[in-house]
């Protein structure tokens, strides 16, 4: 007997990263794009107001920066507060998704930094033999 296909709403619920249409997609995107890794790292520490990260974040421009934090507060990986006050002051944290999130990226980051030298040789002999 042959098993029928999965409805859509099933495959999106349980993710399909390696399928074209998956919504994964969006949010691998912006969670593993040069400045969604950094935001959720500096998070990862705490609370945190937008100049704050602009100054921590080096290199990222406060366009891409306002960007990025909306891409990760509507994947509900950042919470932003914004407090009703003069001037206004507006807040970024981790949600709890975030967080883990957060964690694993923390974890490839560090990665990253341990082997960068075998990283660095490998481009550098890839570069003599080119």
């Amino acid at each position: 007997m042959e098993k029928s296909p999965e409805p859509f709403s099933t495959r999106v619920r349980r993710g399909a990263l390696l399928e074209r249409n998956c919504p994964s997609r969006e949010v691998l995107k912006h969670i593993s794009s040069q400045w969604g890794v950094l935001i959720l790292i500096v998070l990862e520490g705490g609370t945190h107001r937008f100049s704050e990260l602009r100054r921590k974040v080096d290199g990222v421009s406060e366009r891409m920066l306002a960007q990025t934090l909306q891409w990760l507060e509507g994947d509900g990986l950042v919470e932003r507060i914004a407090y009703p006050v003069v001037p206004p002051h507006v807040e970024y944290s981790l949600t709890p998704i975030g967080r883990e999130a957060a964690g694993h990226i923390r974890a490839l980051a560090d990665w990253i930094e341990v082997r960068l030298p075998d990283i660095c040789d490998a481009q550098a002999a890839r570069a003599a033999a080119e």
